[in-house]
């Protein structure tokens, strides 16, 4: 692995917190870089805002952590499941 891509896979597993407004209430999330870059993505491909898009997730969550909801919604996408 070359120097480069050791520091993109270490700045992807960085965790980063971030503030949205869910149903008017501000909440911080915190998840590795890589889920929000990803999150970003979909988000833009559905035409929609990074708030619009964790707030579908979370309304659609149950009793699941939002964190771990929004891992899960990534990976599934990945997968092609949803």
């Amino acid at each position: 692995m070359s120097e480069t891509q050791a520091l993109q896979d270490a700045s992807s597993r960085r965790v980063v917190k971030h503030s949205v407004v869910i149903a008017g209430h501000r909440t911080s999330i915190s998840l590795e870089d890589a889920f929000w870059r990803t999150l970003k993505d979909i988000a833009a491909q559905e035409g929609a805002s990074l708030a619009a898009l964790v707030a579908r997730i979370d309304a659609g969550r149950g009793d699941a952590n939002l964190s771990s909801a929004l891992r899960v919604f990534v990976l599934e996408r990945a997968l092609g499941r949803n």
